[in-house]
């Protein structure tokens, strides 16, 4: 039987000033002024549409990713969340994250996002290095990273994940020990190290730099880095999460443990589970921001509908588990699925064999060989069927990185 599990609210704001090289999230370069008012109507209207998939539950966190959420003054967040709140039933102790670009950082504004209830921040950092910033086509440089992060601290931020990439063009091995060292200075809750990856329909894809880290030079970087991490008392959790004891990303976690979300604005997914009819839906929104504004609030906005055949669930249950350090419960797997776990004994026992998994009585953990080999261990839980091999958009896999 599928058990509904907790409920997140994922809220997609998709401008940014300008689009970085190796973006491939939904976001759109603004220019001229932003439809702030007319974008929150819309967003509200999307969550109108969606609530009779979710009556009576609790939203347990909210993540305004992007594009650029700090893009939207704090009163349009505000309105957002006392609406939302007026709708939907709130955790107490709810964690909202905005992700916040340093260079849209003004004095005054965290002080606000704070008063509309944000309470927690992510920002998008990268490097501290500028010529490497500029390099990433990023609109801040290091001295405007570093003075965002204690603006946001003066506001009575304590709560805050830093962005880091590695393996990035030109860099070495001391560059990106060095970028760690900046960060921990700054003394965030949570960090993000993720390697720098060319995904397709991006101008790094198009148009790769020349000097990117080989396969050594990035293992390398990650090795080293990963034991920074580690000695500064950060706890590794996901496969790019760090965070000090009881700072994990609440939002991203349930992404990860495959929780349940409501997703709205442009090209926002969701995944909901239909306890009554033993369902599981993914539904995601058209696109482009100037046809969701136009469509938001009717069915001309959704761009699918997808029930997840129970076929395809173990593949889709593993691409967000087996990223967690600590793995998943077979008791978790048959309540977020409905399927029994003997569904995926044979490969559980194949990723045993080749020494990828760990089982001890219910839990099932990814090991140091499996971690370096997830992709492997994931396409074991792949059915038959070729319909499996979608593509899982960020959000589904709790690719939001943060």
């Amino acid at each position: 039987m599928l058990t509904t599990p907790p409920l997140s609210l994922y809220v997609h704001l998709p401008w940014c000033v300008r689009k970085c090289p190796y973006c491939d999230f939904n976001s759109h370069e603004g220019r001229g002024a932003l439809p702030f008012d007319a974008y929150v109507d819309a967003l509200l209207a999307d969550l109108d549409f969606d609530l009779p998939l979710v009556w009576g539950r609790t939203i347990h966190s909210v993540f305004f990713g992007g594009g650029t959420p700090s893009l939207f003054p704090p009163e349009f967040i505000d309105r957002f969340l006392q609406a939302a709140s007026s709708r939907l039933r709130f955790a107490p102790g709810c964690e909202i994250t905005l992700e916040t670009n340093p260079g849209t950082a003004e004095h005054g504004r965290f002080e606000l996002y704070r008063a509309a209830g944000v309470n927690r921040l992510s920002f998008g950092i990268q490097s501290f290095d500028d010529e490497t910033l500029r390099r990433l086509g990023r609109i801040h440089d290091s001295g405007e990273a570093e003075a965002a992060v204690k603006l946001a601290q003066d506001a009575g931020f304590d709560n805050f994940n830093l962005d880091l990439m590695y393996a990035l063009p030109g860099q070495t091995l001391a560059m990106a020990e060095r970028d760690l060292e900046r960060a921990f200075a700054l003394q965030p809750t949570h960090m993000s190290h993720y390697q720098l990856t060319l995904e397709p329909n991006t101008v790094f894809a198009a148009r790769p730099p020349r000097d990117i880290p080989d396969d050594d030079a990035s293992w390398d970087m990650q090795e080293h880095c990963q034991a920074m991490l580690a000695a500064a008392g950060y706890a590794q959790y996901e496969v790019s999460a760090y965070a000090r004891p009881g700072r994990q990303c609440l939002h991203n976690v349930n992404y990860w443990q495959y929780g349940d979300y409501l997703g709205i604005g442009a090209g926002a997914h969701g995944k909901i589970t239909l306890g009554a009819e033993q369902d599981i839906l993914r539904r995601w929104k058209i696109k482009h921001p100037t046809r969701y504004l136009a469509a938001a609030g009717h069915a001309e906005a959704i761009g699918g509908d997808d029930r997840i055949a129970p076929a395809r669930r173990p593949f889709e249950y593993m691409l967000n588990a087996l990223r967690l350090v600590d793995g998943f419960s077979l008791d978790a797997f048959e309540a977020r699925t409905g399927l029994p776990r003997a569904a995926i004994g044979d490969a559980l026992g194949q990723a045993q064999a080749q020494g990828w998994l760990a089982i001890e009585g219910d839990r099932v953990r990814p090991t140091e060989l499996g971690r370096r080999f997830t992709n492997d261990v994931i396409e074991l839980f792949l059915g038959e069927d070729d319909e499996n091999r979608v593509a899982v958009p960020h959000e589904v896999a709790g690719y939001t990185v943060d």
